[in-house]
């Protein structure tokens, strides 16, 4: 049969999760919303067309119709949109560090 693998050693949690480079990912997925929301503005507008019938007794029929394809595709951007904004936050938080207090003093099972 298979072997299972040795566990990978434990990283201090502190030195894994703070890179600053994560600040860059979160302005450049800041970029992409931006981008995204933009896109589905373009999407919603081209979506939207009238038709204007006229009748013989001289009757305006204005109708408003949707091209589904493109409702669809400016919704999906704005998900991708709001999705890369949560991720945005998260990678800032990430990419800052917290700083301790002078004076507070460390949990009990904390190392200093």
């Amino acid at each position: 049969m298979s072997e299972l693998a040795a566990p990978m050693p434990a990283e201090s949690s502190g030195e894994r999760l703070h890179e600053p480079k994560r600040l860059l990912v979160a302005v450049a997925e800041l970029v992409g919303a931006g981008l995204a929301v933009w896109g589905a503005l373009a999407c919603w507008s081209a979506a939207i067309g009238t038709l204007t019938v006229r009748l013989d007794d001289g009757t305006v029929l204005v109708s408003r119709t949707y091209e589904g394809n493109l409702v669809g595709l400016a919704v999906t951007l704005t998900t991708v949109a709001a999705l890369l904004v949560v991720d945005a936050a998260r990678q800032s938080v990430l990419g800052l560090r917290p700083r301790r207090r002078q004076g507070t003093r460390p949990l009990p099972g904390e190392d200093c």
